[in-house]
């Protein structure tokens, strides 16, 4: 008995050191392995049959990563300096301000663009290659209606594996950034935000063409009636 119990610690010791050596080799983000990404140029949104502004809430992340900007573990780590939720909404955000259709609030919204997050970084790939992948969802919603429709935009980007410390970071940014703008530009560039956006303007275009017959058959009658008129003065004098 007291043998075994001379080898039983050894045993558990062996696990501490293990558990305290993998402690210590989780990256913590410093100033060196910090990327910052972003949009290399907004994404130009489709053209509308008519000019609609949207708004653009926070981004919910529902991707369920503990550490979300952590997006390489090996080689020392490689963080993004702010979360994936709100690279995804400033993306998106400054590519509808620069075609004019994004407003400053709900309340001066025709659609709410309600975002959710389900993948934002790297994804495992074919080789030793980078696999830059960003999917979310969309819910389109109307607030005057209530009405909403479900849509969904992802994007991919993939780069060859480099060695040095800094090109891994180099490659681990340009392909999130391709990925994010493939993401991006299948949003707002897709037949689904044009179809979601058909379905929950119908009426309100309906709406909006009442008047421009009413006034077409305006002129009709009063152009009629103004011939009617000259008709009869034309009768008179002859």
């Amino acid at each position: 008995m007291r043998f075994l119990r001379t080898l039983r610690m050894p045993a558990g010791f062996i696990l501490l050191l293990a558990f305290s050596s993998a402690h210590a080799d989780e990256p913590k983000p410093t100033t060196e392995n910090t990327i910052h990404v972003q949009l290399p140029a907004p994404v130009t949104p489709q053209k509308f049959a008519r000019p609609i502004h949207f708004f653009v809430p926070e981004v919910i992340d529902r991707s369920g990563n503990a550490q979300p900007t952590l997006v390489l573990r090996e080689k020392g780590g490689v963080f993004l300096d702010r979360p994936p939720a709100q690279i995804a909404r400033e993306a998106i955000s400054q590519s509808l301000k620069a075609a004019d259709l994004l407003a400053p609030d709900a309340a001066s919204a025709e659609l709410v663009l309600q975002v959710y997050l389900f993948h934002f970084g790297l994804a495992h790939g074919s080789g030793l290659d980078f696999f830059g992948k960003v999917d979310f969802a969309v819910t389109v919603k109307n607030l005057k209606t209530g009405e909403s429709q479900q849509i969904q935009a992802s994007g991919t980007s993939i780069a060859g594996l480099a060695v040095r410390k800094k090109n891994i970071q180099k490659n681990v940014q340009a392909n999130i950034e391709a990925a994010l703008e493939d993401a991006v530009r299948n949003l707002l560039r897709g037949t689904q935000l044009k179809e979601a956006i058909a379905a929950l303007t119908k009426d309100s275009a309906s709406a909006r063409g009442v008047p421009v017959l009413m006034e077409t058959a305006f002129f009709a009658i009063e152009n009629r009636n103004r011939q009617q008129t000259l008709r009869k003065l034309y009768e008179e004098v002859t």
